[in-house]
């Protein structure tokens, strides 16, 4: 137990002594001083709570993601009756009061298109509900209904892909440690520490960035569009308004175009010929193949730039277009048109997320409470250093010094590891301080009744430190459990202080039972005692 060679105790001290300087740009920042760009700068982040910034609550709205599902649904059985072999003459098709209805002209091709439409729909939930029901009536007529069980599974996926895409989106901020939680089945909540412009965030995080390039339907009549009626098969659209045409609306085909999720890249740029903000955009290859395709086949017609159901522009197609780039134009700022970059870099999210809540937290209340929560640190510290000072004597030195390690090793793995520390955080800290030397006075304890019973000093330390340590390992191994079960189940600042918690429990047990116990056996080594001052 007190046997420490010397590359143990090389490997023990580089440990140490690592992690303590991983704290000092976290110390230096934090007080107010600067550190150098030049260096190494691992820091820890503070929260909210601490450095005050921005909070929005969204809300999506579950109905969206049902048309969205009822939309694709309909190009697909489109797709799937035209391409049967031999083809499956289908008309008539409606998503009227949320189901999609199509009649066979055939009575013959139902079964047949029944089992094409089938491989369509897929087990939902536990239960392997299909997430689609297929019902025949009056013998032609087929109507193709979502389960409930498919809809919840749809809308809990389209929540999920939002909340990464707003994660993207702000990391593309480049601010620190965001905090992105879901809240219920509808709700996504943000918090940006050291963010102080709320709007900003709201504008970036409110525009789905849903970009579309759909055929216009010539054949639709300027008056009808201006009462709102479209052909069949098409929809009205009104332009954006910062576009030249505000006001306006125009017709365009509703199924087919090209989404922006085929996009791989996006950025700010000006035009070459009138220098306005323009936003550049690179297709993957299915879907450059797709926009060429759209392209040569329709040459001399015009085709729409749709983003979040606002028509930018209506360009006419003078040639193909098979290089797989385009560019957006719209009445851009430098600024919105580089939010636009990030919205379509980030991908669009998949249903529209309102702005229910949003607020700042100013750095005052931060600031009070981290003087006050340090001075809490500071007090806590100093009595624990007094008492084990005057309790145990050398011992009690060794714990005050591996009480300043724990601390300086804690701030160094958090800032290594770049965890946010939060208000409840700061709270864990001041109890790992408190708990720190709990392992100590197991141990001392211990050798206090080996020399009662009249063990050589040298025994006594050595059974002192032995016997003690099961104890201290059970202790923590169930504080362990209980952090980690807190990090799982919690969110927001209860995971913070799970992270304090379990980091502390590593680095108390690391300082307090073996920094200890190489330094006492250093000493006993070269001063060998015949009795013990604790």
């Amino acid at each position: 137990m007190l046997d420490f060679p010397r590359w143990r105790r090389i490997w023990l001290w580089s440990l140490t002594i690592l992690a303590a300087l991983a704290a000092i740009p976290s110390l230096v920042v934090h007080t107010g001083g600067s550190w150098p760009s030049q260096l190494p700068d691992p820091q820890v982040n503070l929260g909210l709570d601490l450095a005050g910034g921005s909070r929005i609550l969204l809300e999506a709205q579950p109905t969206q993601v049902a048309k969205q599902r009822l939309d694709a649904m309909e190009e697909s059985v489109r797709t799937a009756m035209r391409r049967a072999e031999p083809r499956i003459r289908a008309g008539s098709y409606s998503s009227a009061g949320g189901n999609l209805s199509f009649i066979v002209n055939d009575p013959a091709d139902v079964d047949r298109a029944r089992d094409l439409i089938e491989p369509m729909t897929t087990g939902a939930g536990l239960t392997g509900q299909r997430d689609w029901t297929i019902e025949v009536v009056d013998q032609n007529k087929l109507v193709l209904t979502q389960s409930e069980a498919g809809l919840k599974q749809a809308v809990d996926q389209a929540m999920d892909t939002a909340t990464e895409v707003v994660r993207r989106r702000i990391d593309a901020l480049g601010t620190r440690e965001p905090t992105i939680i879901r809240e219920g089945d509808d709700r996504i909540s943000v918090e940006v520490p050291g963010l102080d412009n709320p709007q900003a965030l709201k504008d970036l995080l409110g525009k789905t960035a849903n970009l579309e390039f759909k055929l216009v339907d010539t054949t639709a009549l300027q008056s009808d569009i201006q009462q709102g009626i479209a052909p069949p098969g098409s929809e009205i659209v009104p332009y954006d308004p910062n576009s030249p045409y505000a006001g306006q609306a125009i017709a365009v085909k509703r199924l087919g175009g090209i989404r922006g999720d085929m996009l791989t890249n996006a950025q700010q740029s000006n035009d070459q010929q009138t220098n306005e903000p323009i936003v550049n955009i690179t297709f993957d290859s299915q879907g450059a193949r797709k926009f060429a395709d759209l392209t040569s086949q329709n040459v001399n017609k015009p085709f729409a730039i749709i983003l979040d159901g606002k028509a930018l522009s209506a360009p006419n197609i003078n040639e193909p277009i098979l290089g797989g780039t385009a560019q957006i134009s719209g009445g851009f700022t430098v600024e919105t048109a580089n939010n636009l970059a990030i919205s379509l870099r980030s991908g669009a999210l998949p249903v529209d997320l309102t702005v229910i809540q949003q607020g700042t937290v100013g750095p005052e209340l931060g600031a009070d409470s981290i003087s006050k929560g340090l001075l809490a640190m500071g007090v806590g510290a100093g009595l624990v250093i007094l008492l084990m000072i005057v309790t145990y004597g050398r011992f009690g030195v060794y714990a005050t010094i591996a009480l300043v390690f724990n601390v300086l090793m804690l701030v160094g793995i958090m800032s290594i590891m770049k965890t946010t520390l939060t208000l409840p955080g700061l709270a864990g800290f001041v109890l790992t301080i408190g708990a720190a030397v709990d392992a100590n006075v197991l141990i001392y304890e211990r050798i206090r009744e080996e020399r009662k019973r009249g063990r050589k000093a040298f025994t006594s330390v050595e059974n002192g430190y032995k016997e003690a340590s099961r104890a201290i390992y059970d202790a923590n191994i169930t504080n362990f459990i209980a952090g980690v079960l807190l990090f799982m189940f919690g969110s927001g600042p209860v995971k913070g202080f799970a992270i304090v918690l379990i980091v502390g429990l590593f680095t108390s047990v690391f300082t307090g039972v073996t920094l200890t116990r190489m330094w006492v056996a250093q000493w006993l080594r070269k001063a060998r005692p015949t009795d013990l001052a604790i």
